[in-house]
């Protein structure tokens, strides 16, 4: 336990910082899961556009150190890849 006023006061900026991380990991997580879902039902335009959405999401994250940019970077392609093989849509 923290014995010092510094200690205790960085412990309570840890707890209420930890929360703020893990809801802004949550919302990565969900636009991830959000472009999966749209490739997964397979339409093309549909599934560029939520991934649009979910680049800004990925990028503001990574800008916050939520995740490391490579990390970022990773999701990002890997989600490119698997919209740039469905078929367009018709």
């Amino acid at each position: 336990m923290a014995n010092s006023a510094q200690a205790r006061k960085r412990a309570r900026q840890t707890v209420k910082q930890r929360a703020h991380n893990a809801s802004l990991r949550s919302t990565l997580r969900t636009a991830i899961k959000r472009t999966r879902t749209a490739i997964a039902a397979g339409d093309k335009a549909a599934a560029e556009v939520v991934f649009r959405q979910s680049m800004s999401v990925i990028d503001r994250i990574a800008d916050k150190k939520i995740i490391h940019k490579n990390k970022a970077a990773r999701h990002k392609s890997r989600l490119a890849a698997q919209i740039k093989t469905l078929a367009p849509a018709a």
